[in-house]
């Protein structure tokens, strides 16, 4: 009988860092949020590369993925547990 390799399952989480002359903003997304985000879009190289478009206009939007820097890994560690719950 053939031994098959365990399937690898990748947790995405993308770290936005916003930094500013006085302060240093971290923005937590999984990747179904990036995803599903209205303001990805194309960058270049033929549309395999992508971006999300953050002005002073929708900046506010992006307000519910804010986190603090001293709870950080703790954050992006428990949403990779409970993305491995669900799979």
């Amino acid at each position: 009988m053939e031994k098959t390799k365990p399937v690898k399952k990748f947790h995405y989480v993308f770290i936005f860092i916003g930094v500013w002359t006085d302060q240093i903003n971290y923005w937590v997304l999984t990747n179904s949020e990036v995803k599903n985000n209205k303001y990805l879009s194309h960058q270049h190289r033929g549309g395999v590369e992508y971006q999300i478009g953050i002005t002073n206009k929708n900046i506010t939007e992006f307000d519910c993925y804010k986190q603090n820097s001293s709870i950080l890994c703790d954050y992006i560690l428990n949403i990779v547990k409970s993305d491995l719950t669900l799979s």
